[in-house]
């Protein structure tokens, strides 16, 4: 696996290799071996899959707080996304900054997005999904939403027209409204 790191600290893109022939390809998609070896120690306890039937469908931006804080690895197993993270941490240098990446089931790519951070994506193919694990389990009472089209963080998603948007995504608090739980414990 190549470990990629974003200038937002905690992001990296992870880029599998793949082994094909004319039957198609194999790829480990993780390793706690690999990823602990490059200093990240995570123990994922739920996989989440889900499918977006229409182009332009925004999912986002999601997380959940403390104590049921998520790290996610996310990938696209059919179709084609832009993934997007978004720093909630309390002083930290890129608070508010976000970071997107196109995850395809063509390029294999995964987002590894630590907790604190706040998820969204948008679908560039119909009938596209995603897979994540997840660090901690669904907690309803922990799951909190920004809204995807706030002006002070800017997430340029590549769209043309409305988005397809659940009631939940669309009427999101915006960041100047959100009293983070999160805190930023790197350097500079």
């Amino acid at each position: 696996m190549k470990i990629e790191h974003f200038e937002i600290q905690g992001l990296f893109l992870i880029s599998p290799r793949r082994f094909g022939d004319e039957r198609g390809f194999f790829k480990e998609t993780w390793s706690r071996r690999v990823l602990s070896a490059a200093g990240i120690d995570l123990d994922f306890v739920q996989d989440n899959h889900s499918l977006s039937r229409q182009v332009g469908t925004i999912r986002g931006l999601h997380f959940q707080t403390p104590p049921h804080a998520q790290a996610k690895l996310v990938r696209c197993g059919r179709g084609r996304l832009f993934d997007v993270a978004v720093d909630l941490r309390k002083g930290s240098p890129t608070y508010g900054q976000w970071a997107g990446v196109e995850l395809s089931a063509e390029n294999g790519l995964q987002l590894l997005i630590p907790a604190g951070f706040a998820h969204g994506f948008v679908t560039r193919e119909p009938d596209t999904e995603i897979v994540y694990k997840c660090s901690d389990y669904y907690a309803p009472e922990c799951d909190g939403g920004i809204r995807w089209n706030d002006p002070d963080i800017g997430v340029d998603w590549g769209i043309s027209g409305a988005p397809v948007l659940s009631d939940k995504d669309a009427k999101a608090p915006f960041l100047k409204d959100f009293d983070s739980p999160f805190a930023w414990e790197g350097r500079e």
